[in-house]
């Protein structure tokens, strides 16, 4: 995976490339999908959500640009193996899923995977974690059609948030820094991401 499906593909942060290569991605992944668990495509986990593919959640953390002192926010925790990547280049990590079922199972995969240390919380993930703000860095795991407010005004200056923007069908991955003039934007690779859902993102009906 690491070497065909990231380092060929472009990813050249070692920091995010070993993250990659540590985490078992097997154990976020439902027990009938295993066998597919190191491909490069998303898997389904079950309420409508899925795990995301290895090249995406490689390009997140290559883009937040972690080097091991940070706070970050994972937004939609899934199966949490996006929050597990992070823990390995991150020093605290907070993640919040809207489905307290996913959440459960999330915790309960953490734990197995030796990252119990990672905080995860149930709620709307498009207003953040404001408690535990302010975050280096926040990670979005779900389309969103604007950059959420709620979410830029958690980042510390010169914090970075990766969200997927665009539609419900398809987005571009946007690095937003935020600077004292404003949030300066970057975009990244396409990609097509489940909505992001809540306050701050799509409305769920």
């Amino acid at each position: 995976m690491v070497e065909h499906q990231l380092r060929q593909r472009g990813i050249s942060d070692e920091r995010v490339l070993l993250a990659m290569e540590r985490v078992p991605r097997e154990l976020f992944v439902p027990e009938e999908s295993r066998q597919y668990a190191y491909e490069d495509g998303a898997l389904p986990i079950g309420h409508g959500q899925t795990i995301s593919q290895p090249f995406i959640v490689a390009t997140i953390g290559a883009l937040l640009a972690l080097d091991g002192h940070e706070r970050v926010l994972d937004v939609g925790t899934g199966s949490g193996y996006q929050a597990a990547v992070l823990a390995e280049l991150a020093r605290e990590v907070v993640t919040i899923e809207r489905v307290p079922e996913l959440a459960e199972g999330a915790r309960i995969a953490l734990a197995k995977a030796g990252y119990d240390r990672v905080e995860v919380r149930i709620g709307d993930g498009s207003l953040g974690v404001p408690d535990r703000a302010p975050f280096s860095a926040i990670a979005v795991a779900a389309a969103a059609p604007t950059v959420p407010h709620a979410l830029y005004s958690q980042l510390e200056e010169g914090g970075r948030l990766v969200v997927p923007r665009g539609s419900r069908w398809g987005q571009e991955l946007v690095l937003v820094v935020r600077t004292p003039t404003g949030p300066q934007e970057r975009g990244s690779v396409a990609c097509r991401f489940v909505p992001l859902l809540g306050k701050g993102g799509f409305a769920s009906t």
